[in-house]
């Protein structure tokens, strides 16, 4: 088998990486074009500045002692330089894919995440986030009933040992 040749079982299967690169470019979604670029741009450009706004709320601190505020200030800085330097190059920069059905999980999966952290300061940690995994590995992921069931289980207990546990954060918790 030579290098380029990829490891692929009978049936019909690329049988090297170039006819593998071929098959995807022919089920990619087409390109959106340069308004999406700006309307991208300009979107999250937005959230930086929300996202200042934010941070200045929660208190930014100095430079010898930070504040709470002070990585959430600096990621919206970034968001916002990116943004605009995608409005910047709209008619330059590569295209992304056209809004599609498809499109709809990344919303799904955004707004989930807004439930999520509405719901953690109310009820706590462990019962928002396995309804989170368990959103994210059976909807958004197509995952079987019984791996989503125990992955919604798992996570929350994995990610409650590292940050209450080992860190010693303080997380709203309900157990």
């Amino acid at each position: 088998m030579t290098p380029d040749r990829a490891e692929t079982p009978v049936g019909g299967e690329p049988e090297s990486v170039e006819e593998l690169v071929a098959q995807w470019e022919d089920e990619k979604p087409p390109a959106s074009g340069p308004l999406t670029n700006v309307a991208t741009g300009a979107l999250v450009a937005l959230l930086g500045v929300a996202g200042v706004i934010g941070s200045r709320s929660l208190g930014l601190g100095s430079t010898s002692q930070p504040g709470p505020g002070t990585w959430p200030l600096v990621v919206s800085v970034a968001l916002i330089v990116l943004g605009v330097l995608l409005v910047a190059r709209a008619r330059t920069a590569g295209f992304g894919e056209k809004f599609s059905v498809d499109s709809w999980r990344v919303v799904a999966g955004l707004a989930s995440m807004i439930a999520f952290t509405l719901l953690i300061g109310n009820i706590g940690f462990e019962i928002p986030a396995a309804l989170l995994a368990f959103f994210w590995l059976k909807v958004l992921g197509n995952e079987g009933w019984r791996s989503s069931a125990v992955g919604a289980v798992l996570m929350p207990v994995f990610f409650y040992l590292i940050f209450v546990t080992l860190l010693k954060t303080n997380i709203p918790h309900y157990f």
